[in-house]
């Protein structure tokens, strides 16, 4: 099992980063000029906007991230939290690699622990300020009162799902994967097309589960379970021919819970934008934009990827599935 970087080690990546940003960033300022284009005013005019946009975005992310730390004007002060003082993570009963190790989101190890230590830091929460709840993976995304700050637990972004809750800045994108059994009927498959006789199951509320019926589009109906866990039980027992849940899961399932697991291979994107993980917030939470701009901050000055080299490295080499 690889080891957490030490802080001082991701801190020094982040400030080597940030500086990087900053000069960027000015070198941009005096490289870019107007370009005339035969494009529409309105066109012009929008175009405009997304580019204003996404460079307010990036500058207000390489200013956080220049800062080295702190958030300006997000401090356990000031920020509205349901303990004062105090930043209430959740997550599911249990969680897994690589995602969170022995089961404790606590000892900052696993990419999501890690994760949800750095933005807190970045908020000013000590590690003793940070307290967990577990929170089964459907009641964190239903609508209503949470008895939480801010979850991590693998949510995807997707706008049906903003109807209910607020979504931080993504932390990572993320492919879905056929896992299977060898033997089995799926064993061996190189297209969603050889799998659309197997029985196939996965995780109800997912985007695994959207996975199946809109990428495989499977003759018989897929099967539903309440937990990854329960899905890959099923898998063991024979129960179903194949499950879908994320890469990075994918390979521990294989390595760890399966005998003879085999990932058959990365599903296509759902759709033309790559799926992506946030944080999830009780709807109009005034934590969201603090939280958004501490995962900014964090993929700024390259946390985030020095976080996912250290524990999501085994996803590269996947077979993709055509």
């Amino acid at each position: 099992m690889p080891r957490p970087l030490p802080s001082r080690t991701v801190r020094a990546a982040a400030l080597l980063g940030a500086t990087a940003l900053v000069l960027a960033a000015c070198a941009d300022d005096t490289a870019d000029e107007p370009a005339a284009t035969g494009a529409p005013a309105t066109m012009d005019a929008a175009t405009d906007a997304a580019t204003d946009t996404a460079t307010d975005t990036a500058t207000d992310a390489a200013t956080d991230a220049a800062a080295g730390g702190a958030i300006e004007g997000c401090d356990p002060a000031s920020l509205e939290t349901l303990t004062e003082g105090t930043l209430t993570m959740a997550t599911s009963e249990p969680a897994f690699e690589p995602w969170m190790v022995e089961n404790d989101p606590t000892n900052e190890q696993g990419y999501e622990s890690a994760v949800a230590y750095a933005v807190a830091e970045r908020l000013g929460y000590a590690d003793d300020a940070v307290e967990w709840v577990r929170v089964p993976f459907e009641a964190a995304i239903a609508p209503g009162p949470k008895d939480f700050d801010v979850a991590i637990n693998q949510f995807s972004i997707t706008e049906e799902r903003r109807q209910a809750v607020d979504f931080s800045s993504p932390y990572y994108d993320v492919r879905q994967a056929v896992v299977t059994t060898a033997g089995s009927p799926a064993d061996g498959a190189t297209t969603t097309g050889e799998l659309g006789e197997v029985l196939i199951g996965a995780q109800v509320g997912t985007t695994s589960l959207q996975a199946i019926e809109e990428l495989i589009g499977p003759t018989m109906q897929p099967q539903v379970f309440n937990s990854n866990e329960d899905a890959v039980t099923a898998l063991q027992n024979g129960q179903v021919d194949a499950i879908v849940v994320d890469l990075p899961t994918a390979f521990f399932v294989t390595a760890v819970q399966l005998d003879d697991g085999v990932i058959v291979g990365q599903l296509p994107e759902l759709g033309e934008d790559p799926e992506q993980f946030g944080m999830v917030l009780d709807l109009g939470s005034p934590l969201t934009d603090c939280v958004s701009r501490a995962v900014d901050a964090l993929e700024a000055d390259g946390t985030l990827d020095a976080l996912q080299e250290e524990w999501l490295a085994d996803v590269a080499g996947a077979p993709e599935l055509g």
